[in-house]
């Protein structure tokens, strides 16, 4: 199937595999010599996927598989020592309703928010279906901050969030950002008049226009 050399004294023979299953497959037959005079050895023989073979994809370690919405109903997801979304609750962090409740001895959570953990739920929040730039609120009349369904959330997160109370919209028990909106909003007018408009009169039929006729002259 072809040459690679591999440096000055030694080179790579490609051969193509006829074992069933490994199609696209090549025996790679490395050989070698020490130098002039010497005999020509067989280094290695291994076998290697070429372009067209069939292989396995790449490895990837089962925590980073899952992805949001995957759990199911009764799976667990346990989160890691290391995870940098979460720091221990005695460390503390800028969400002043945390740090009360981590003063409580014996009350408080193990770990809570991190930072980084606060600013990756705010860019999700933001750039998700009830974020500022979706479809919906593109096209709302007004922001959810302005709501009377609007409930701001507690800590640092309820300067740009809150959740939605609203029955009536596709929001409701969702965590909404401020600047999202819908046609639910609480100030919502509808100016009165009939849903169908009404043209002006054109033709008034109940008046007799008379014309003379010219060929009898009445």
């Amino acid at each position: 199937m072809g040459t690679v050399a591999e440096d000055e004294v030694s080179a790579t023979h490609l051969f193509e595999a006829e074992h069933a299953g490994y199609r696209g497959w090549n025996w790679a037959v490395t050989v070698a010599f020490a130098g002039p005079g010497t005999p020509l050895s067989v280094s290695e023989v291994v076998l290697l996927p070429g372009d067209d073979a069939l292989v396995a994809p790449e490895w990837v370690p089962w925590h980073e598989r899952v992805r949001a919405g995957d759990l199911g109903v009764g799976d667990l997801l346990p989160t890691p020592e290391d995870d940098p979304r979460l720091a221990p609750g005695y460390v503390g962090s800028d969400d002043p309703a945390v740090e009360e409740v981590a003063l409580e001895v014996g009350l408080g959570r193990v770990r809570v928010l991190s930072r980084e953990g606060v600013l990756d739920a705010a860019q999700r929040w933001h750039g998700g279906d009830f974020g500022p730039r979706s479809e919906m609120a593109r096209s709302a009349p007004a922001t959810c901050g302005t709501c009377g369904f609007y409930t701001r959330i507690a800590g640092s997160l309820g300067a740009a969030f809150g959740v939605c109370a609203n029955e009536m919209t596709p929001a409701d028990g969702h965590v909404v950002h401020v600047e999202y909106g819908c046609g639910a909003h609480s100030e919502t007018e509808v100016e009165g008049g009939p849903l169908v408009p009404v043209a002006e009169v054109v033709y008034d039929d109940a008046v007799l226009d008379v014309e003379a006729n010219a060929e009898s002259g009445k």
